[in-house]
């Protein structure tokens, strides 16, 4: 769509003022006995590369408002993109319609009043102006050294640069701001034979190094030549950190309160309740989400505009806290809590380098994909190793090998620790986007379930 006329300006996205405007323009129009409003607007920019050459770019500008309307039970919401009085008008007059047509939801709460936010960091200017021939530029310090060694590079960039805000018909009123960015590349040898990768992600696009990327991801081809099959079996393995970015995310997904206490998932406790307080993995490993998190930052209240505060999920390998959301956290007579958009690990001084040397048979795993859920009550997933998997022998990597699928929980895994280095953001997405910001060490980690081989590169 053609960008609003407030987002065809330098910062392409709603300040808090006019976020404002907007939120009492809708009120104005609305009749319902509840009205909250949620406003989102800003840029997204990429650019995919293939072949050593870019293959597509695009630039979005776009601005939406979503209208929850309430009569006691009853709630709908619909949206629009367009921010003129008509158009705000009638999509609260389309969910206040829906809202009247239907059913009651036993577990709706009343709406928030009015709450404190802290004023959590997350923007950068660096993200925020970066234009297509600075994408273009950063592709080249891939794709160029890439093409000189006779390898074919691939990859995505990614940078978002946005505002969202919170209002309803109570007084509470919520706005924040964020930059984001993720740059991913794979290297390939022309027979197909060898593929590396490597990538990153942060909100501030000066934190990446285009060049440093492409060169991993060259010298991870270059070695990963004509792998070999090895038997599947239970494996030391050095996970770097994207690969334990893609399993320790997974536990963040499982924290919820309610499944536990239903017995439905890992932190339910045998015999009824959750593990709150219980030691489920190494003693060395803590868990926590914090939106002033200095590198892995992100908005400070949810959805219904509910605060979100630092909280430590598991604390030197015991539960601490598990995720209430409000209808949960009343039944429960507990403070609601979430996960939000960030995680982070705790992690030890040892260097990849050292975990290797100290090895005398394993593997060195650079990333997992196409990872997909087997049992909710373990956080058990199968996936596959992917774009650099070596073995290890007599403290040395010997020779790549072929790609080998993983039955595996980051629960056992964070139960078998070796040595842990320092924690590193990471791009922990499938997609290659940012995803969710998380910050995770490399580690080592004995007996890890590979169950069979894959040709696939």
């Amino acid at each position: 769509m053609t960008a609003p006329r407030s987002l065809r300006r330098a910062a392409r996205h709603l300040t808090r003022g006019e976020c404002e405007e907007i939120a009492r323009r809708v009120m104005s129009f609305a009749t319902a006995a509840d009205t909250r409003v949620a406003i989102a607007s800003g840029q997204q920019g990429n650019t995919r590369f293939a072949v050593n050459q870019i293959s597509t770019a695009g630039d979005s500008y776009n601005a939406s408002v979503s209208v929850q309307s309430s009569y006691g039970k009853r709630t709908a919401a619909s949206s629009t993109n367009r921010l003129d009085d008509e158009s705000l008008r009638a999509t609260v007059q389309m969910a206040e319609r829906l809202a009247r047509l239907s059913p009651e939801d036993p577990e709706s709460l009343p709406l928030l009043g009015p709450q404190q936010y802290t004023d959590a960091g997350g923007w950068s200017d660096s993200t925020a102006s970066l234009e297509p021939t600075e994408r273009s530029t950063a592709v080249q310090r891939i794709a160029t050294p890439a093409r000189s060694a006779n390898l074919v590079s691939t990859g995505y960039l990614e940078a978002n640069a946005g505002a969202s805000a919170v209002a309803n018909s109570r007084g509470l009123f919520a706005y924040y701001r964020a930059t984001s960015c993720a740059l991913t590349a794979t290297v390939r040898t022309p027979d197909g034979t060898g593929s590396g990768w490597a990538g990153g992600a942060h909100y501030d696009w000066s934190r990446l190094d285009p060049q440093a990327f492409g060169a991993r991801a060259i010298e991870k081809a270059r070695l990963s030549r004509n792998p070999v099959g090895i038997e599947p079996g239970r494996y030391t393995v050095i996970l770097e950190p994207t690969a334990v970015g893609n399993l320790v995310q997974l536990i963040g997904g499982s924290l919820a309160a309610r499944a536990a206490d239903e017995g439905r998932s890992f932190f339910a406790r045998a015999g009824g309740g959750n593990k709150v307080g219980l030691k489920v993995v190494d003693e060395r490993v803590s868990l926590l989400s914090d939106p002033l998190d200095p590198d892995a930052p992100a908005a400070p209240f949810t959805a219904e505009g509910l605060p979100i505060a630092r909280t430590v999920w598991i604390d030197n390998g015991v539960v601490r806290n598990l995720a209430y959301d409000r209808y949960w956290a009343e039944r429960q007579s507990r403070a609601a809590t979430t996960v939000g958009g960030t995680l982070r690990m705790a992690g030890g001084t040892a260097t990849t380098d050292e975990m290797i040397a100290s090895t005398r048979r394993g593997l060195l795993v650079t990333r997992f994909w196409y990872i997909r859920p087997v049992d909710a009550r373990t956080i058990l997933y199968t996936g596959l190793t992917r774009d650099g998997t070596f073995l290890i022998e007599n403290g040395k990597i010997t020779r790549a090998v072929k790609n080998l699928r993983f039955n595996e929980s980051p629960i056992f895994m964070l139960n078998n620790i070796e040595a842990m280095g320092v924690p590193v953001r990471v791009s922990a997405s499938e997609a290659g986007g940012p995803g969710l910001a998380i910050v995770v060490p490399p580690i080592k980690v004995r007996e890890f379930t590979f169950t069979s081989s894959s040709d696939a590169i």
